[in-house]
């Protein structure tokens, strides 16, 4: 039976790679992937990247399988000029991916742009190393103020939150990192702040933050209201999934802000 996915929903699926090192659990994902999947996975040098690649492609396929009537092997995929990969035909659904060594997570709505990103918060203290190099002059003058934990976990939160926005354009790197900000404090509590030069309206984007099994995970979505979020997770994988308590999410920019 399909699952329910209105337009006012998104789900958030995990799976962790760590389950495709059971040799018949890798099969049975290796045989859902295209020939092209099949090249690509076994381009990577390293077990570890094979084992994120492999969970990442069989997370999608089965996840969207669950909201549309098509095997998990029979969807097929094409790249716009920025590498983003969308569906082949349009079947009403979009996506995005993000993957780490310990937790991959696919966004899945109807009929809206998505992004998202994971990162084990572990990494906090190396994201700070390149703050300079990724963050706005908005951005640093606001992380500068910061000291200790606090420094680190707006680290975190400002690199996950940018490359979900990235990867909900769909433009990738070809979009200036330094060209948007994403500003904490005020009614607002975090506002997206976009140079005219991006060709884009901060008001059509709902963001949020959550952390997961030891990762912050940032979720982009073109909503004009906050959407409802379910977090679904999928282990071990090809499994038929289990629905995870969510505690209090809150979606930015605040929504009283402009009441």
């Amino acid at each position: 039976m399909l699952m329910n996915l209105d337009h006012e929903s998104i789900h958030l699926w995990c799976a962790n790679p760590a389950d495709a090192l059971v040799e018949s659990t890798a099969e049975a994902c290796a045989s859902l992937l295209s020939e092209d999947e099949r090249i690509r996975w076994k381009r990577f040098r390293f077990d570890r990247q094979q084992r994120e690649f492999l969970t990442t492609r069989a997370l999608v396929r089965t996840a969207l399988s669950r909201y549309f009537p098509l095997a998990p092997e029979a969807w097929r995929f094409k790249l716009n000029r920025y590498g983003k990969p969308d569906i082949d035909p349009d079947r009403g659904l979009q996506f995005n991916l993000s993957n780490s060594p310990a937790l991959v997570v696919c966004l899945i709505a109807r009929q809206a742009a998505v992004g998202v990103d994971v990162e084990p918060i572990a990494r906090a203290e190396k994201i700070v190393e390149v703050a300079r190099e990724v963050f706005s002059p908005l951005e640093m003058a606001e992380f500068q103020q910061l000291q200790g934990r606090e420094r680190l976990d707006r680290a975190v939160s400002l690199w996950t939150l940018k490359e979900s926005y990235i990867k909900a354009r769909g433009m990738g790197l070809s979009l200036p990192l330094k060209k948007f900000s994403f500003l904490f404090g005020g009614p607002e509590g975090i506002r997206l702040h976009l140079d005219s030069s991006l060709c884009d309206d901060a008001g059509r984007w709902r963001f949020c933050l959550m952390d997961h099994a030891g990762h912050r995970v940032a979720m982009m979505v073109e909503r004009a209201a906050a959407p409802k979020l379910q977090l679904w997770e999928q282990r071990p994988l090809l499994s038929d999934g289990s629905r995870l308590a969510l505690g209090q999410v809150q979606w930015f920019p605040n929504s009283t802000a402009s009441r």
